[in-house]
């Protein structure tokens, strides 16, 4: 049987309530005495222990598969740096500090 706490404790005691779920426990979360959510722990054989990313290639792959980024169709062009303009940075800093 899992524990019960109202929406504020469960915000107030959160640390708490993922002690209780990493431990196997089911916790239920109630608004206004009724019961509205159950947390849960997930199972393992779900897939969420698998091997992270490593490289930045598979990062991006996983990320797409996700669907967090979408790649661009067509290749960019290479970086131009701008022409160097004196006082920049100095006319940045101002406006963010004026």
């Amino acid at each position: 049987m899992g524990t019960t706490y109202s929406a504020s404790e469960a915000r107030v005691q959160f640390a708490e309530v993922l002690r209780q779920v990493r431990e196997g426990n089911t916790v239920t979360v109630s608004y206004r005495g009724e019961p509205v959510a159950e947390i849960r722990p997930i199972p393992p054989e779900s897939g969420a222990t698998e091997k992270a990313p490593e490289t930045l290639e598979e990062r991006l792959v996983d990320m797409e598969r996700r669907g967090v980024l979408i790649r661009p169709r067509e290749p960019r062009r290479p970086f131009r740096p701008g022409a160097y303009k004196p006082g920049v940075l100095k006319r940045f800093l101002a406006e963010r500090h004026g």
